[in-house]
């Protein structure tokens, strides 16, 4: 098992910081790269609605871990925020036109979709979202070193 972690500040400028933290993993793993879109989206998603919906003030930080472990990927989102399960949202009715469509609740649809195993737990004050995928190659061998 490989896993990587890094903690920010609950600002949307920090997008870009976490997306290069998620690059670099993929990269230095030697991961398929035609799957690191789902995971960047994935983030991005996620990362956006807790600094939109989720942060209790100035100062909070979200914690996100990348894991790797027998042939799957584990993306996790950390934050002290409300308790929020975002899984318990209806899902959007993507059949409907965008005129009858609600706000909302597309960006969870949408990693779920791209996931194959979405959860949430509250832990110790702390709002936790494991997503979690099968890779198809290139996972046999990672060449980061362990985490400490």
């Amino acid at each position: 098992m490989i896993e990587q972690r890094l903690s920010v500040a609950s600002e949307a400028a920090q997008l870009p910081v976490l997306t290069r933290f998620l690059k670099e993993f993929w990269v230095a793993a030697a991961l398929p790269p035609a799957e690191s879109v789902k995971f960047e989206l994935a983030l991005e998603e996620v990362f956006m609605n807790v600094v939109m919906h989720g942060s209790p003030g100035a100062g909070t930080q979200v914690e996100v871990s990348v894991i790797l472990c027998d042939g799957g990927l584990t993306l996790m989102v950390e934050n002290e925020g409300p308790a929020f399960d975002p899984l318990l949202l209806p899902a959007p009715d993507v059949a409907a036109s965008l005129e009858e469509r609600k706000v909302g609740g597309l960006g969870v649809f949408l990693v779920r979709q791209m996931m194959d195993a979405v959860s949430y737990q509250r832990v110790a004050a702390r709002n936790q979202l494991r997503m979690t995928k099968r890779l198809t190659a290139g996972v046999d061998s990672p060449r980061l070193a362990p985490s400490v």
